[in-house]
């Protein structure tokens, strides 16, 4: 047995502990502040916790909300650029996703020791960083405790900056940050996050004992909590356990990486700009039906935890996972199939060819994904 394990230094769970954000940066002795958020963000008044402490303690902080969904590389830039003018000594990422990747490639990048296009790829990225706090507001991506961050290159591609100096130096989970968030966005981030545990579960490279642990845990806490969450956005018990269980998602996938599902969903933000949620989630059902015939085993597993009860052979327990997650996206209010989120048949072969540029991902499958796997699956989430 031979693995390497990498997480985030301090990952600190507290309702309401974004108010004492500034105090927990003025104790590392950061003089100047960069918050990377986004204008929902913003506007939904996230940050009006945080904030009046900066002031308290009169700790000079700017705000940087032009992160956009599925951040391209000129977001990157323009980033790097505020946090070099005012001078910061910490980046904070405040908000989905996005935002997180964005602060995690500012910290890297600001310094000025490195560019954008030296870290692309694994391991790459060698630092020095700035220091770094990163403080979801939807419990999905698990980028608090993840070691890449995704950069839109092109209408068609996305790549990856893998390294552990992506880590922050504390991943703050405060769950009263998300209460409200709308249903859309908590069934589509929640799959995401099962996503994430269901790949790094039955990825075919680097899997290992801790990071099944954690995806299991992961998707205990997640499948008894995202209807309540959805049906509840004051929920704050299933909100606490949402938050949670994407960062153990996070913490399982980052070290276990994730295949297929993701490989497919790319292409399609990438063209249709469909949330990465939702894109992972449209894509579930085919993917794990392809995989069956080699991986029904850790399906059938998973499929105790998802779904306590099912019954007959593994094989016949993993299909009718399969096909319960196939339907969840339905079952939750968002769109099932490509064809609801403008995907037409015309569109099949680019993206067929656009996922086999994913080769970072496509070698995690379990099963091989070839061209013309990819263009049937395609077809079967039409």
């Amino acid at each position: 047995m031979q693995f390497d394990f990498h997480s985030s230094r301090s990952i600190l769970v507290e309702r309401g502990g974004s108010a004492n954000l500034a105090k927990r940066i003025q104790e590392r002795g950061a003089k100047s502040v960069l918050i990377i958020t986004d204008p929902g963000v913003l506007s939904a008044g996230l940050l009006n916790k945080a904030l009046p402490q900066f002031k308290e303690l009169n700790l000079p902080v700017q705000i940087f909300s032009d992160v956009q969904a599925d951040p391209p590389v000129a977001v990157i830039d323009s980033a790097v650029k505020a946090a070099q003018e005012c001078k910061a000594d910490c980046i904070v990422g405040f908000g989905g996703g996005s935002s997180m990747d964005v602060a995690k490639l500012v910290a890297l990048l600001a310094p000025g020791k490195e560019t954008l296009l030296d870290v692309y790829g694994v391991g790459m990225a060698k630092g020095p960083r700035l220091p770094l706090i990163l403080v979801p507001t939807t419990a999905g991506t698990g980028s608090e405790v993840t070691t890449i961050s995704i950069v839109t290159v092109s209408d068609s591609e996305k790549k990856g900056v893998v390294s552990p100096q992506l880590l922050p130096d504390i991943a703050l989970l405060d769950a009263e940050l998300t209460l409200g968030l709308p249903a859309h966005v908590t069934a589509a981030t929640g799959i995401d996050a099962m996503v994430h545990a269901i790949e790094a579960f039955t990825t075919k490279r680097l899997k290992n004992p801790v990071s099944d642990c954690l995806a299991k845990e992961a998707l205990r806490l997640l499948a008894a909590n995202l209807h309540k969450a959805v049906r509840s956005g004051s929920d704050i018990v299933s909100r606490e356990n949402m938050l949670l269980g994407a960062c153990l998602a996070g913490m399982a996938f980052t070290n276990a990486p994730v295949a297929g599902v993701h490989a497919l969903a790319y292409p399609i933000g990438a063209r249709f700009h469909v949330p990465h949620g939702l894109s992972n989630s449209l894509m579930l059902g085919p993917v794990m039906r392809f995989n069956l015939d080699v991986a029904h085993a850790m399906y059938a597993e998973l499929g105790q935890i998802i779904k306590p009860g099912l019954q007959g052979s593994t094989m016949e327990q993993a299909a009718q996972l399969s096909d319960y997650l196939g339907s969840l996206a339905g079952e939750l209010g968002l769109p099932q199939r490509l064809v609801e989120v403008g995907i037409t048949a015309n569109d099949i072969d680019q993206l067929a060819t656009d996922a086999m540029l994913q080769t970072r991902l496509l070698q995690n499958s379990p099963r091989e994904i070839t061209l013309a796997n990819a263009a049937t699956l395609y077809r079967e989430a039409l």
